[in-house]
This record gives structure tokens, sequence and C-alpha cells, in this order.
């Protein structure tokens, strides 16, 4: 269930209690704020005070994800956070020459990828950690584990490594981390896996 923000005679809220009900860090929040993702002032002090409707449309626009029946017939669809402009352009001209059902959506950073998951979950998430505003680390906490993407394979692709992703605090143990350049030969035997399993589970229904 989404939080919901408690009923209030003020119409702000401060930068702490939206990070808790967005469930991401208060830097997250911060960033969010300079980005415009969500509406809100500095008072004299420098404190932020963001408007309680912009949290709760944030919220409600996660809330409603879903796949829609024709995304469902039409193969795998994937997201792509990377903000390499480059990498970018070579994930679609490779993924797309694999000749297999993919509808591919590429954004720069995890803002981006936040707002397309509330519209439309993916069955498959890759990940850059590197990437401003936010990075793929606050990405896939937020993420991981909502119940909307129980049937999403998440991936991270990053030139961290291990020790490096270890010192900012670890990812989640069923999150599966590849190191760059994109190791594509593996991708591609895991999106021929994925593509044939969601296969199957069509023909079952």
């Amino acid at each position: 269930m989404e939080p919901t923000i408690p009923e209030s005679n003020d119409p702000y809220c401060s930068t702490s209690q939206a990070a808790k009900l967005l469930g991401v860090s208060l830097g997250t929040v911060q960033n969010m704020v300079e980005e415009g993702v969500l509406d809100a002032w500095k008072t004299s002090g420098g404190h932020r005070r963001i408007k309680r409707e912009s949290v709760q449309a944030l919220i409600a626009k996660r809330g409603s994800a879903q796949v829609s029946p024709a995304q469902s017939e039409a193969g795998l669809s994937v997201l792509i956070a990377e903000d390499d402009v480059f990498l970018q352009k070579i994930y679609r001209k490779t993924m797309e020459a694999w000749g297999l059902p993919l509808t591919i959506e590429i954004v720069g950073n995890g803002f981006d990828a936040l707002m397309v998951v509330g519209q439309r979950v993916p069955d498959v998430l890759i990940i850059d950690l590197i990437m401003p505003g936010m990075d793929g680390f606050e990405l896939v906490r937020a993420l991981h584990g909502n119940p909307a993407l129980l049937h999403t394979d998440i991936i991270v692709v990053s030139s961290m490594n291990r020790e490096e992703i270890a010192r900012r605090g670890e990812l989640p143990p069923d999150v599966p981390i590849y190191g760059k350049p994109v190791p594509f030969h593996e991708l591609h035997g895991f999106f021929r896996a994925r593509n044939n399993q969601k296969l199957r589970q069509q023909r079952g229904r």
C-alpha cells in the first residue's frame, strides 16, 4: 500500500518528511527539488519546504504503475538508465541487432527512470550506478522490494568495482552486477532466456 501524507492545514512538508514518504535519502529529495521534480521553496534560514501535493502526486504516479496488455504481448520491455550518450547509442544499436522482440527505452538519470517506472513497469531494468541527480544506488534502493516490480529483473552495469560498490553501501544481493565494457554477450543470453520464459507464460494463460 502506498503511503499517504497525513492531513494538515500546512500545504508544505519538510525534506525529511518527503524523503520518508518517497523512500529515498534526504540528498535525493534535495536533488529532486533542484531538478524541479518536486515543487518547493526555501525559507530565509535555507530550509526547503516541499509542496505536499507534489509529493503525493509522485507517490500516486509510482503506485499506479502497471504493464498494459499491449506491452505484454509485444515482447520484453526494457528500461535502461545510463547517462553516457555514447553508451546509450551502443545499447540501442546492439540490442536492436539481436532480433529479439524488445521495446527499449533509455533515460539519462534516476529521476527519469523513476518517472517511467511510475507509468509503466518494464520487464528488465538496466541501471548504471554513476549518474547525475539520483544515482543508481538510490534508484535501486527506491525500486527494490516494490511489489509493483515483483516480476522486473533489475540489473546493474557499472564501471565501479565490487570494493567501490561496497564502500558506497552495497546493493541487494539478488541484484546482479556486471562491469563495463557492457557485457553484451552475457546480456544477450539473459534476454533470450527471459524472452522465452515470457513466451511460455503467455502461452500458459
